[in-house]
Order: C-alpha cells, then structure tokens, then sequence
C-alpha cells in the first residue's frame, strides 16, 4: 500500500497471536507471542488550529482538542484508546504535539483475540512520535500505549499485546519474561504445519470484567503465598509444589487459578524448548494442555471455544489447538497440516454452523514485523 498523498505519512500496525503463555503477561511470566499479517492502517495529517479528527472506515469518527485536559470518552468507548495514547505522549513530551487528523482502517476482526486494540493503540503511539518527531524509545512507546488500556479503557491488560505489536519479527516468535521485559526472537519453525485462526464470531459480555476478575483473583493468591514464602514476588514463579502446600489457606477457586498460572508458565518454557528443537508434534500437545486448563481452572473459555478445540482432536491434520486472547469468545489458534487446511476449515465450518447456528471465519496468518511506516 502507497501513503495517500493527501496525509504526511501512514503506519502499518499490525495484530497479534500468542502461541502459548495465555494470562501470563499480568503474572510476571513468559509468553510466546508474534506479530502477524493482519493490520491497522493509520494514515496521519498535521493541520491548524486545535482540533483534531479521528475517522475511521467502519466506526464512527470523532474530534476532541488538543489543547484541553482529555478524559475517556463514555458514549464512544474506541475513542479512549486513541485519546489514552495522546494523554500519555502528552505527560512525556508536554506541549510537543500539535494539531493533527488522522484516517483508519482495519483488516483486524474485532473482539477475535488478535489484539485489535493494542493494534490501534501502538499504530497512533508510532504514528504521533514520527510526525511529530518526539524521539520516544520503543518501551516508552509500548508503555503509553499499554497505560492507555489501563486508564482510559479500564482494562489492567499485561504488556504482552503492545510488546508484540512492536517487536515482531518476519518467521520469528518472541519468549518474553514480561516482568524483567527480556526476550528471545526464535525461529517458527512448523512446516509442513501452518497458522490457522478459527473466529467464532461470539464476543460474551463477560470478557473485560471478568478479565480484571481474573488480575484481582490472581493478585489474591499472591498475597497468600508471599505470607508463608517471602522469596517469591510474582505467581508464575511459584511452582505448583508450592502452591499444593497452600491447599487450606486458598480458597478453592483462587487456589485453581494459581494452578493454572503455574502450570502455564512451565508449559511455555517447555514449547519454547520444543519449537526450537523442532518438535513440533510435542508443541501442539502443550497448545491442548493449555486449553484445557484455560478452560477448567482458569474458566475464561465458553462452548463455542471448547467445541472447536474438541472438534480438532478428532482430526490428525490438526496438531495443536487452543483458545486465544482474553476468552468469553474470539479465536482458537490451529496448527493444521497444510495440505488439509481448506478441507478441514470446511468441515469444521458446517459442524459449527449445525451446533450454534452462526458462521465460522477463518484466517491463515504468517508472522509478521512489527509496527513500521508504509513508504
């Protein structure tokens, strides 16, 4: 794509799949995740004046003052990832932005577990420090784009999405510890597999409260278990050993969500290890664990989600499958054969249609490089 010669530059944000590692991020653990090629397009102006125009092809636009204190828009809630961004470039480079409007457009299905907002959120962080030459480092810019999440949408999401976003690597994974933020670029080596993402197309109500549920849940064990064990300052560190000699003084549903992140954490360590070996047979089997304990201890899967996973294991083209993202709805991740990746999307397609009576979308992603600007 040519920037259109009526804006001052353009920015390919692209969204994000994560391998393995899900609910991680928040925990202090590793994740393994990518960029792909799927993207936000922003195309960016400088103007006169003060206001500044948001529009977008498929939602409703909007304007707000550059110079006024901003506040989280409640009646236009995609505003506030955008004016998030603004008012965390704003307390970094005070009075160094200027009026400016900018154009969307996406081919990232919202609310499908692939980080449409981080996406959007990262592609107006990389847009605003080229155009206005702000000289922000990368993790400043991930930072602010992260806090915008927190703030201005409410969601108290890892840093794990916006990592990616700007990170990713062509044919490349990351292993990110997201507490100390070192990480692996490692090679994506699953021929004759390929990336498949099944889209239930339900997006449950549930998704963004019981998100911060699960934060506050997790937060609640740690507490626990930094009373009795000093030594340990983040949940995915603590092996699961540990946490069984705590069976009395957590409350069994804590006590199930402590489990998971434990487990989950030696998981990801695990296929890191596999993908680099190759094994990529052992690498599905994880991505099935991981559902399932997605699904029955950390209870943010749903039976759309768990019937396309369960659907999968029937089937010897598909290696590995997994719910992705958030959950309550969006995407399983697949690793299918790739000489059976249509005929296996048009079977699941007809047994999903039968059993819930709505559509199934599918998407074949490769790994991507992370945001940049389009020439």
């Amino acid at each position: 794509m040519v920037a259109n010669k009526h804006f001052d530059l353009t920015v390919k944000s692209p969204g994000r799949i994560n391998l393995i590692g899900e609910h991680i991020d928040y925990n202090g653990g590793h994740v393994l995740p990518a960029a792909i090629n799927l993207n936000i397009t922003i195309r960016f102006k400088k103007k006169e004046g003060n206001v500044c125009h948001v529009n977008s092809k498929v939602r409703n636009g909007f304007k707000f003052n550059i110079h006024e204190k901003l506040k989280p828009k409640s009646n236009n809630h995609w505003a506030n990832y955008v004016l998030g961004v603004i008012h965390g470039i704003l307390k970094l480079r005070p009075k160094q932005l200027s009026a400016f409007d900018c154009e969307i457009e996406s081919d990232l299905p919202i609310g499908s577990g692939i980080s449409s907002s981080a996406a959007l959120e990262c592609g107006i962080t990389f847009g605003l420090n080229s155009l206005f030459n702000l000289n922000l480092s990368k993790l400043e810019q991930i930072k602010i784009a992260q806090k915008a999440e927190h703030d201005f949408v409410g969601t108290k999401c890892g840093i794990m999405d916006q990592f990616a976003v700007y990170m990713g690597q062509e044919k490349k994974v990351i292993l990110l510890n997201c507490e100390t933020l070192k990480y692996e670029l490692l090679d994506a080596n699953i021929d004759p597999y390929n990336i498949v993402l099944l889209n239930t197309n339900v997006e449950h109500k549930l998704a963004s409260s019981e998100y911060n549920n699960r934060r506050k849940e997790c937060e609640r064990a740690m507490e626990i278990i930094k009373s009795k064990y000093t030594d340990y300052h983040h949940l995915a560190e603590v092996p699961i050993d540990v946490i069984k000699t705590l069976e009395n003084e957590l409350d069994e549903l804590v006590l199930k969500r402590a489990a998971y992140v434990s487990e989950e954490e030696k998981r990801t360590i695990n296929a890191s290890i596999v993908l680099q070996n190759g094994d990529i047979i052992k690498f599905g089997e994880l991505m099935y664990a991981s559902h399932d304990g997605l699904s029955n201890k950390y209870d943010v899967s749903c039976p759309e989600l768990d019937f396309l996973v369960d659907y999968s294991k029937k089937h010897n083209s598909v290696i590995g499958s997994r719910m992705m993202g958030g959950g309550f709805g969006g995407c399983t991740i697949n690793l299918i054969h790739e000489d059976y990746i249509q005929s296996y999307i048009k079977s699941i397609s007809v047994a999903y249609k039968d059993r819930f009576n709505l559509e199934l979308s599918s998407f074949k992603v490769s790994l991507s490089k992370g945001v940049s600007l389009i020439n």
